[in-house]
């Protein structure tokens, strides 16, 4: 994707061979800052401090962390302790796991001296497979704008076009690029199709205001923010064509989890009647897990994030203020699961889903379980 016209991923190797740059998400909308990870540490920290978010982006993050790892140590003990360490950073998304799993079967049967060499083969391999995966998955989420387009009417832009309300960020910023939910929307956008974003902000970390809007924008698409208790107004009032939302773990049964509000969006598409999209790249599928509710870790982040909010200020400077009384007490889940009952659609690479493993394991016959 474009930012100011030039063309960027979201995570790259710099010219040196060696060190990975990404860009600095919590900077953002004020700052666009290209920051360089030199080490394994340096991968946990972008991690762990949402330097980089959404699922793929952070398997990514995590396949070259393990390749920075392998300078310092590529013996089996290094691999493993480097693994262990990545794999600590964050809780609920299952691309993690998934990428480091990937890398520690490539590497442990690679000679000791060939591991750093393989380890970046591989890391890119994966950020490649994940633009072709979005950009595919895109592509079948927007037929779905084209249909829900076409059913009023094919309006103008003007006369209302096709809204679509989405939550969290799940656009390039979320991945290498193209992004889950917002890949529809970048495809149909660019197919002219007169396509329009709710963006909710997003609380507590406000991924919505900070980055969604930011993304649109700079590929301009027509948007408008919204606080995250307005969807079901909108919906309400007719105002809402379809829910598109990201994930960062699905069961293979089809139960959803991702930034907390996203169950509360879909029980008001639900209510009325708007059809509730998930975008779902295949290595976001846990196949290991049935229960969405009772088997995916919640991750519970620090209170500071609900307390404390960044913004630029009246003099032009960023600063951080405190939202709250002196000795309140706040807690942060960050996560909730949409359980598959309330989803529409899976749209994956494949195709789109109905959200069960019988439709899962139909667009992805190799997980089905034997009879």
């Amino acid at each position: 994707m474009r930012v100011d016209g030039k063309p960027y991923r979201t995570i790259w190797l710099a010219d040196d061979g060696k060190t990975v740059e990404i860009i600095d998400q919590t900077r953002l909308p004020h700052e666009f800052v290209v920051v360089p990870l030199n080490s394994l540490a340096d991968a946990c920290t972008a991690i762990a401090d949402m330097w980089v978010r959404g699922a793929p982006l952070i398997g990514a993050t995590a396949a070259y962390g393990m390749a920075l790892a392998m300078w310092g140590d590529a013996s089996d003990q290094g691999v493993k302790a480097a693994y262990d360490r990545l794999y600590a950073t964050r809780p609920t998304a299952v691309n993690l796991r998934w990428a480091l799993d990937d890398l520690k079967a490539v590497l442990d049967p690679v000679p000791v001296p060939q591991r750093i060499e393989a380890a970046y083969a591989r890391a890119a391999e994966i950020c490649n497979e994940d633009v072709e995966i979005c950009s595919s998955l895109g592509e079948h989420g927007a037929e779905l704008i084209r249909a829900a387009w076409e059913k009023k009417g094919k309006p103008s832009l003007e006369d209302g076009g096709v809204n679509v309300l989405t939550h969290c960020n799940a656009g390039w910023l979320a991945t290498v690029d193209w992004g889950t939910a917002l890949a529809p929307i970048y495809k149909a956008h660019d197919a002219g199709i007169p396509v329009h974003v709710w963006v909710d902000e997003t609380r507590p970390r406000n991924q919505g205001a900070s980055l969604t809007a930011w993304e649109l924008g700079q590929h301009g698409v027509p948007n408008t923010l919204i606080v995250d208790n307005v969807g079901g107004h909108l919906m309400q009032h007719g105002k809402v064509d379809l829910v598109i939302t990201g994930t960062d773990r699905t069961t293979g049964t089809g139960d959803v989890c991702n930034k907390i509000g996203t169950y509360l969006k879909a029980l008001a598409a639900h209510d009325n009647d708007v059809p509730f999209y998930v975008g779902l790249p295949s290595p976001t599928i846990d196949w290991t897990l049935t229960d969405g509710v009772q088997e995916i870790p919640i991750e519970e982040r620090d209170a500071s994030e609900v307390t404390v909010m960044t913004g630029r200020v009246a003099d032009g400077s960023v600063q951080d203020v405190s939202i709250i009384p002196d000795g309140a007490k706040a807690a942060n889940y960050a996560f909730d699961v949409t359980p598959r009952r309330l989803v529409t659609g899976l749209i994956t690479e494949r195709g789109v889903s109905e959200a069960s493993p019988e439709g899962l394991t139909a667009l992805f016959p190799e997980f089905a379980i034997p009879e």
